[in-house]
């Protein structure tokens, strides 16, 4: 994950606000056929923010060091704005990004947040009612130091964005030292009107009581924490961070929800994934992979949907969670529509969950254990 802040806006010049779309779609097959695809929005914890039930991550947009085989080009730009549109398009409103998403020091070629403002700028010029709910984060590097650190980034944030409020920051890593000032530093945003809703990421049992208790205090639910978690990385599930957000009243935004591409099926121990990821899910990893695989194409051919569809349904059927899978392309958006509109049953969930639970998981990002 990259670590680095663009070159920045030191002041707020922004004169337009995004908004939401309502959108409508057409229903769905499954076991406990909705009304549309695009479900009801929820409240991300006990704050006033609704967001659609999944959302689109865009780490990937702008950057050359993780994803896109080490290369930013006009294709790659083109690909990102068109699935944008098609998240638009198919009722999907919600998009992650952060500070540090394809950042220049982090051999990244264009800011994700640069990207993704333009996008909206872009869509609102067509269609000014267009609403769209923007969730980015502050990188907690060792030399920020207290509350001021958090509302600098957010103001440079904003201005990347090109807008005069966001609705969800997050603090994207616990930090080195200075973590009182930072959980602070997003009380301070939500009371200047900076941000509808706070949360964290990364955060283990410990520090997410911590800053709930903290923000409590002043009022301001701690809405969300994002976290690695998927059908086959359950740590939250295994590290006490599920059962405290849904007792405190946090939302998990999940992150790399399918594994990467992992959980598609696209990969095989013939056809291992390339760059970095290569690393973390290799030709071995993949071989133990299969039996799980097998099983969710079985439970997809039964609602006809994709491999990648019944691993997003399966998190969404957790309750508390929305997966922000990431999405390069028009196509992964258009299938990840599909995730939504039915329900695996509770003996599917359960059966997904047991196979699982058969695989080494893969390494997660260090800092959620600190």
């Amino acid at each position: 994950m990259a670590l680095h802040i663009s070159s920045g806006c030191f002041s707020v010049m922004c004169h337009s606000r995004v908004h939401r779309i309502r959108a409508a779609a057409a229903a769905s097959e499954g076991s406990s056929t909705l009304n549309s695809v695009v479900e009801e929005k929820v409240n991300l914890g006990n704050s006033d923010l609704k967001v659609t039930r999944l959302g689109i991550g865009a780490w990937s947009w702008g950057d050359r060091t993780f994803w896109n085989d080490l290369e930013w080009n006009d294709r790659n730009e083109k690909a990102a704005r068109d699935a944008f549109n098609s998240s638009i398009d198919g009722g999907i409103t919600f998009f992650d990004t952060a500070e540090v998403y394809g950042s220049g020091l982090a051999l990244g070629a264009v800011s994700s947040e640069v990207l993704l403002g333009r996008y909206i700028k872009e869509r609102k010029q067509k269609d000014p009612d267009v609403e769209v709910a923007v969730a980015t984060k502050f990188a907690a590097l060792p030399w920020r130091f207290g509350r001021e650190s958090v509302l600098k980034a957010l103001k440079d944030s904003l201005c990347r964005l090109g807008m005069t409020s966001v609705d969800l920051y997050q603090l994207h890593w616990p930090g080195v030292w200075g973590n009182e000032g930072y959980i602070d530093g997003l009380g301070d945003a939500v009371e200047k009107g900076l941000v509808k809703a706070v949360g964290v990421s990364n955060y283990n049992e410990k520090r997410l009581r911590e800053a709930y208790e903290k923000l409590k205090k002043r009022g301001i639910p701690l809405a969300s924490n994002q976290v690695n978690y998927s059908l086959i990385y359950r740590a939250p599930e295994e590290n006490g961070v599920k059962s405290a957000c849904d007792e405190l009243g946090i939302t998990i935004i999940a992150y790399s929800p399918i594994a990467q591409g992992a959980l598609s099926g696209k990969y095989t121990p013939d056809n291992p994934p390339s760059g970095p990821r290569g690393r973390i899910y290799t030709p071995e990893f993949l071989t133990r992979l299969q039996p799980l695989l097998n099983k969710i194409t079985e439970i997809g051919e039964k609602y006809d949907k994709t491999r990648t569809q019944v691993s997003l349904n399966w998190l969404v059927a957790q309750g508390n969670v929305v997966p922000i899978p990431g999405a390069k392309t028009k196509e992964q958006v258009k299938e990840f529509v599909g995730a939504l509109g039915w329900r695996l049953t509770e003996e599917e969930v359960a059966e997904l969950r047991s196979l699982a639970s058969e695989i080494k998981p893969v390494i997660g990002f260090p800092v959620e254990n600190l």
